[in-house]
């Protein structure tokens, strides 16, 4: 038996209706034509196809508002307005804090002992930066907890913007430490041995030294920096007996500038845990024009740091010369200090350390008397983290007779982050 193939017309019309079944049933009455119906599935397809085209030139025209909104960013950012986001990404925050109890007896005939507990400095970092060659850094500190009754104090102790001139070289305007000692510049409690800091860098650098003005940092290559600095000056007063640390301005406010002073520091670090460097400071009146007896001021300071294994040392020394009349007669034409501390780790954790210290701010004096302080201490350092510390030590002091004389031990506890 054979079998004709249908009617090509026949399929065609056939696959219409289908389709037309599909898409159109409803809308037609059961007794329409053929003809009517094929009719109507063109209808409904051309009103597919320019539904299809619309929703084309909708999608077209929004790819076409996102471009333009993309760019509006672009342009905005690169007119240094940038989003919450990145300005995030940009800016820095850390501080650092210590709690130290210091257990110390007066040995001067009368004297009050120090026996009390200060939570010393709470300070908090902000820097910011602004490209790769512009940046800002920042310092905010508050001192003993309050500055109710005038004992404690709220201080800017850095504040100064740094630019990047090339990558060995860089300028820094604003208020920012001086570039001496050890500690003036990095002083952060898990970074030396010691509850309380020592006392040379505390009356003779004088730590923590901070002034407004002009610094240049010069990277010269095989370990060697250079620093520079032109900045405000001290303003000493013989009511003080001209110690330098009451001298210090730190930039507050009627900050006297008629006399700049002017520091260069080298440096040497061209082996691997150890550092020697050189700090040279003048200013032509160290009275800012306020006492006739006096004049000029000269610092010299020197130091070493060196970490080989778990051995460490530091030495300093740091000595003024005052010039006039009115310093000299007082012994304070000659002001100078110097120590030595070897430490020894046992782990990454325990540290030991011992300290000899000696400073004097009236050395200058022709009569004879012994003006000098002769401190030791020795104690321990535990770091439960990098960033942490705790410590312990032990003081002993000889002051010159009728001063006050400490003795005992203090404790102390210290972070940064």
């Amino acid at each position: 038996m054979s079998y004709r193939l249908p009617h090509p017309r026949f399929v065609r019309t056939t696959l219409a209706l289908a389709v037309y079944g599909a898409l159109a049933m409803p809308a037609f009455a059961v007794g329409s034509s053929v003809e009517d119906r094929l009719k109507a599935l063109e209808a409904r397809l051309a009103q597919i196809e320019s539904e299809n085209h619309s929703l084309k030139q909708q999608l077209k025209q929004t790819d076409q508002k996102a471009d333009a909104a993309g760019e509006q960013v672009e342009k905005i950012a690169s007119q240094g307005i940038t989003s919450k986001a990145s300005w995030a990404d940009a800016t820095q925050f850390g501080g650092y804090g210590e709690l130290h109890l210091n257990q110390l007896k007066n040995d001067k005939p009368g004297g009050a002992d120090k026996k009390e507990m200060d939570f010393h400095r709470f300070v908090i970092f902000m820097g910011h930066q602004f490209n790769d060659r512009l940046r800002f850094f920042s310092e905010l500190e508050v001192e003993h907890n309050t500055v109710e009754g005038g004992k404690g104090a709220v201080e800017l102790e850095q504040a100064y913007l740094d630019f990047m001139l090339t990558d060995n070289l860089s300028v820094k305007a604003g208020n920012f430490l001086i570039p001496a000692g050890i500690l003036n510049e990095t002083h952060e409690p898990n970074t030396f041995y010691g509850v309380e800091r020592n006392p040379v860098e505390n009356k003779i650098i004088p730590t923590t030294w901070w002034e407004g003005g002009v610094g240049l940092t010069a990277r010269l290559g095989n370990g060697f920096t250079l620093d520079g600095a032109v900045t405000t000056g001290m303003k000493a007063d013989a009511a003080d007996k001209y110690a330098v640390r009451a001298a210090r301005q730190a930039l507050r406010e009627g900050t006297q500038a008629k006399n700049p002073a002017y520091t260069a520091r080298l440096k040497w670090a061209g082996l691997p845990g150890v550092e020697l460097a050189g700090t040279v400071q003048y200013q032509s009146d160290v009275t800012q024009g306020n006492d006739a007896t006096a004049g000029g001021a000269k610092l010299l300071e020197t130091h070493a740091i060196v970490n080989q294994g778990r051995f460490g040392l530091r030495a300093l020394y740091a000595g003024w010369r005052l010039d006039g009349s009115g310093p000299k007669a007082v012994g304070a034409d000659r002001q100078n200090g110097w120590y030595v501390e070897p430490s020894f780790k046992l782990n990454d954790a325990w540290g030991l350390f011992a300290r000899y210290n000696r400073w004097d701010n009236q050395a200058g004096g022709g009569d004879g008397v012994d003006s000098s302080y002769r401190q030791f201490d020795a104690g321990v350092n535990y770091w439960p983290h990098p960033d942490v510390v705790v410590k312990f030590d032990l003081q002993r002091q000889k002051a010159p007779m009728g001063k006050d004389e400490f003795n005992g031990f203090n404790v102390g506890i210290g972070y940064r982050f």
